[in-house]
């Protein structure tokens, strides 16, 4: 009778204890979330209140594939640090490993226990155990809580179990709390860093996002430049913002106020060429209803922007030459000359000497374009300035698609690292395409990384490998076109006729701006295509 009352009053005294521990616990973790802020008081209570000793903590090693004591009570400094262990090593290796709870009656009778940390003799005589437990956040073991016990004591072994177990899900809840802590805080630190970001691009000259060395190399020559009135030629690849230099060369000239004109040479068939630059006169031919002045003299006291001048027919060649020499141009039909004050930009991306050497362009005009040449860089050159224009136009197609998609760092970063061979239109086309096709307001690498697959082929390659017939596109053009969106090449002007613009109309219900890509164009090239071949009234 006295035996059985003497393990009830125990039986107790235990459940008292246990209460006890677990209201300080609850009371550390309300004065602060962080793990290792409560982590060392947590086993300290463990020792004292229910003799679970020289507790720990075991943790992913961030310096390596294993495990570490990242928390301990009762260990030294030098002890804690001998606490690695690799997956499947030892008994916490493998209560990591295997997720499931192990008990060592006795440490000296099981080979399987290491004794890394604490050495044997720094223990008391006789049997110790060993209690090992995993941690798990989320159905996955991240970590194990581990103490040394006296085998031979009053308390029973489950109660200790118990409290364990109590102890290892309340770390388990703190690791998950401070992982969404961190995750938001890093969210908050890369919108921050966003908005950083932006406030640079809006003070951004002339609308050139960017501040690399090769870019702002370009842009000194641009201000150079800008007040006098030689012919600029803009050289570099297609899609370094030929026209956006040229703009800025404009904006930043005496003439700013004055009207900017801009051609595209590939997007004009060469029977309008001559009426389109120069003007027409009244009846010059069929169709002809009004006199009409042309692009030259609608850029009077401007600047006037010829992109792709590489396109232009040998015959406008010989006529623009004199427009530049004389300053003046005759209509279309017209007998008298009209005086014009521009300034000309010219823009390609080809060779013009090679041309030169070819015959395909005259040497005259050659040097008459070339008094002030200015290469623009490819995208490689200036990978610094790709975040800066991630944002830049990830804010454009939100904006225009009424979307709200970010990118992590990482992915902006796995962006930067890129080649674009179809450089900034490329980079700004694959942006868009990724915001209407994103199913996460927060896109990372792995959401990223398939919409980059086959998305960086150069437009030659893959149209050469696709051919277009009849008046639909067939399945490998399609997809081609589909894999390097962001790489249009200009087109001949007379690349499409009516049926195959009113087919692609049909298709994309009557959205040009769809048909235009369902062909490989510009919203620009069909609809100039599209207004040229519409019966005249």
């Amino acid at each position: 009778m006295d035996g059985h009352i003497r393990k009830a009053a125990s039986s107790a005294h235990w459940r008292t204890q246990e209460m006890f521990l677990i209201q300080e616990v609850m009371n550390l973790i309300g004065k602060g979330l962080r793990l290792d802020q409560v982590a060392r008081e947590m086993l300290h209570l463990l020792s004292e209140i229910v003799g679970l000793n020289r507790g720990r903590i075991v943790l992913k090693d961030p310096d390596g594939e294993g495990h570490r004591i990242a928390h301990s009570y009762g260990l030294t400094r030098e002890e804690a640090a001998r606490g690695r262990y690799a997956p499947g090593e030892g008994i916490t290796g493998r209560v990591i490993q295997d997720g499931h709870l192990i008990i060592v009656q006795d440490i000296d009778k099981d080979p399987a226990f290491l004794g890394r940390a604490v050495a044997r003799a720094q223990l008391p005589r006789g049997a110790v155990s060993f209690l090992a437990l995993p941690i798990r956040v989320d159905h996955r073991t991240v970590g194990a809580i581990a103490c040394h016990r006296i085998r031979h004591r009053e308390r029973a072994l489950s109660d200790d179990l118990t409290i364990l177990r109590i102890t290892a899900t309340m770390v388990s809840q703190l690791l998950t709390l401070n992982e969404r802590v961190e995750r938001k805080t890093r969210a908050l630190e890369e919108h921050n860093d966003m908005l950083a970001r932006e406030l640079r691009i809006k003070r951004a000259r002339y609308g050139i996002i960017g501040t690399s060395p090769a870019l702002l190399r370009a842009l000194v020559q641009v201000e150079k430049v800008a007040d006098a009135t030689a012919s600029v030629l803009l050289l570099g690849e297609s899609g370094t913002g030929k026209e956006l230099f040229a703009r800025a060369l404009h904006l930043a000239s005496p003439r700013r106020d004055r009207p900017f004109i801009k051609v595209n040479c590939a997007a004009i068939p060469d029977s309008l060429f001559e009426s389109e630059l120069f003007g027409h006169e009244r009846g010059a031919f069929t169709g002809a209803v009004d006199a009409r002045a042309g692009w030259f003299e609608q850029a009077s006291g401007g600047t006037i922007f010829l992109d792709e001048i590489g396109e232009m027919p040998a015959i406008l060649q010989t006529k623009l030459l004199r427009t530049l020499q004389e300053g003046t141009v005759v209509r279309l039909g017209g007998k008298r000359e009209i005086r014009v004050d521009m300034r000309l930009v010219a823009a390609t991306n080809r060779d013009l000497a090679a041309e030169v050497t070819h015959g395909r362009f005259r040497e005259d005009l050659f040097y008459r374009l070339n008094v002030v040449p200015i290469t623009l860089p490819p995208l490689a050159e200036r990978r610094s300035d790709i975040p800066d224009l991630v944002l830049h136009f990830l804010t454009q197609a939100n904006q225009s698609n009424q979307r709200n998609v970010n990118l992590t760092q990482a992915a902006v970063a796995h962006l930067a690292r890129q080649p674009w061979p179809g450089n900034i239109r490329q980079l700004a086309n694959f942006i868009e395409r990724l915001v209407l096709l994103a199913s996460e307001g927060v896109l990372d690498v792995e959401d990223v990384r398939p919409m980059l697959e086959g998305a960086l082929v150069t437009a030659p390659a893959a149209l050469a490998a696709a051919p277009y017939l009849g008046s639909s596109l067939v399945p490998e053009r399609e997809a081609a076109l589909r894999a390097i969106g962001t790489v249009r090449p200009y087109l001949p002007a007379d690349s499409h006729g009516h049926a195959e613009l009113r087919m692609a109309l049909t298709q994309a219900g009557g959205n040009k701006t769809r048909a235009a890509q369902r062909l490989g164009l510009t919203e620009r090239q069909f609809s100039y295509r599209w207004r040229k071949l519409q019966p005249t009234p």
